[in-house]
């Protein structure tokens, strides 16, 4: 028989206690705005929830083997990007040139660390450049020319041909956009924004969060809305993360990410009250209309959204998990 001494035990049994009570959680979206029943499709509605499942098991498959919040919501991005059914990647919308110009940024609550890269053309996976930013480079956000040049300099980005970005889908929309514009009509943002999100909490108790765009169909400019602006489309701390999805002059405006958590840290406040009060209140005060992700270091989940859907999943701390579409659900 096997003796071991009594402090050595209790030492083992308060760290098996610890490592039990440490959970993760995450929660992603895929974009919020005019989503109706009737014009999705039952298989179309199951493909959008596979590919949201597909999203959250590569990102929970990182924290269960122990891995960073940072690592779980790269993974779950890359797997939105690569989906032809979100404004982001491989589903990006065309701007009114006819083209792709792609936007992201991630950050580590604890460090603060963030990186961000916007105007994209040819950027396989922009949540990767915007990561390697972070990472091999002293700056925060890198845009157009430049962005492309740095992801030159880097063996791991993938790089594709711009129409690599084309769907069939994406340029109706496109052709709706022209029409209703030279017919002398305004279309409404909502109907035209995406944006794709996620949020962690690993084992360590560290938070990470991240966005990837396309932007607006029929943008014009070089326009940057808040996906890539840290503290407006995204933003984490060590209390809280948040990705947005909206209208993002209005979010960069209210600079919605950071004050959602901003609340949270300095006055106190849940994060559901917290979440509910700058998008379903700020922002709809100022005009404007979206939705956000958020999550705190307890695992606490709020997915609020003033549109009449936002595509959106979750896996809370006790493992429970889950897809929604609708308002209703």
């Amino acid at each position: 028989m096997v003796r071991i001494p009594l402090l050595l035990a209790l030492g083992l049994a308060t760290s098996a206690a610890f490592a039990g009570d440490t959970r993760t959680a995450l929660v992603i979206h895929a974009g919020a705005g005019v989503i109706e029943r009737k014009a999705l499709s039952v298989d179309d509605e199951r493909a959008v929830r596979k590919d949201l499942n597909r999203a959250l098991d590569a990102g929970n498959a990182v924290l269960e083997d122990g891995g960073s919040a940072l690592d779980a919501v790269t993974a779950s991005i890359v797997v939105l990007e690569e989906s032809p059914w979100f404004n982001a990647g491989k589903g990006a919308v065309f701007n009114a040139a006819g083209g792709h110009e792609l936007d992201a940024s991630i950050m580590e609550g604890h460090t603060r660390r963030a990186g961000a890269v916007a105007g994209l053309t040819t950027v396989r996976n922009p949540i990767r450049l915007a990561r390697t930013v972070m990472e091999h480079s002293p700056h925060v956000m890198m845009a157009g020319a430049g962005a492309e040049a740095f992801a030159d300099t880097r063996p791991e980005i993938s790089r594709v041909r711009p129409d690599w970005f084309d769907t069939d889908r994406r340029r109706e929309q496109l052709e709706e956009a022209r029409r209703l514009e030279n017919a002398g009509q305004a279309a409404k943002p909502s109907t035209y924004f995406g944006t794709v999100g996620a949020v962690a909490l690993d084992k360590q108790g560290h938070i990470a969060a991240a966005t990837s765009t396309g932007g607006m169909t029929n943008k014009r400019y070089g326009r940057v809305g808040d996906a890539p602006i840290i503290g407006a489309g995204n933003w984490a701390d060590d209390r809280c993360g948040v990705s947005g999805t909206g209208w993002g002059e209005f979010y960069i405006r209210a600079a919605v990410a950071h004050d959602i958590c901003a609340r949270v840290a300095y006055r106190g406040d849940s994060l559901a009250a917290a979440a509910e009060a700058v998008v379903n209140g700020e922002v709809v005060k100022l005009g404007g209309n979206g939705g956000a992700i958020a999550l705190d270091r307890d695992g606490n989940i709020a997915m609020p959204f003033n549109t009449s859907g936002m595509y959106r999943a979750w896996i809370k701390p006790d493992g429970s998990r889950g897809t929604a579409i609708f308002r209703d659900e």
